[in-house]
Parts: C-alpha cells; sequence; structure tokens
C-alpha cells in the first residue's frame, strides 16, 4: 500500500511544482471564503444582496451605464 502513496520529490519539475502550488493556494482561497460566507457575522450583509441574479428591474438599453449616466439621461427626458 506504501508503493502507490509515495512521492518522488525530486523527480518533480517545474509544471509538477506550479501545479501543487496553485492547488494549495486555491484550496486555502476557497476555506476562507468558506469562513467568510458562513460566518454569522456576515449574514445581514450577504442577504442584503441574494435578489441579485433575479433582478430584473434594469431594461436592456440601461445595461452597461453607470448610474451618472443614467441620470444624465433621465434628465434629457
Amino acid at each position: 500500500m506504501n508503493d502507490y502513496f509515495t512521492t518522488e520529490w525530486g523527480a518533480m519539475t517545474l509544471q509538477d511544482w506550479l501545479g501543487l502550488i496553485v492547488t494549495i493556494v486555491v484550496f486555502l482561497l476557497m476555506i476562507g471564503l468558506y469562513l467568510y460566507v458562513f460566518h454569522p457575522a456576515n449574514k445581514a450583509k450577504l442577504e442584503a444582496h441574494r435578489h441579485i441574479p433575479l433582478d430584473d428591474d434594469f431594461p436592456d438599453e440601461d445595461i452597461g451605464k453607470n448610474k451618472h449616466e443614467k441620470n444624465a439621461a433621465e434628465d434629457q427626458k
């Protein structure tokens, strides 16, 4: 069984090391994100944005405009 789960660290190439480092960094970032999302102190802040994916209040022509451009367009009407 030990033969299947051993690693020859000296035989690892640059791509192997980069893949290992990227995997560990992504894993740690995911843990940090999970801790942030599931922490009770952040619940109200995150719940305020829960309907953003379903929000269809903006007409298609307003997509991509910032708040100042929208206000200027409304003032001209």
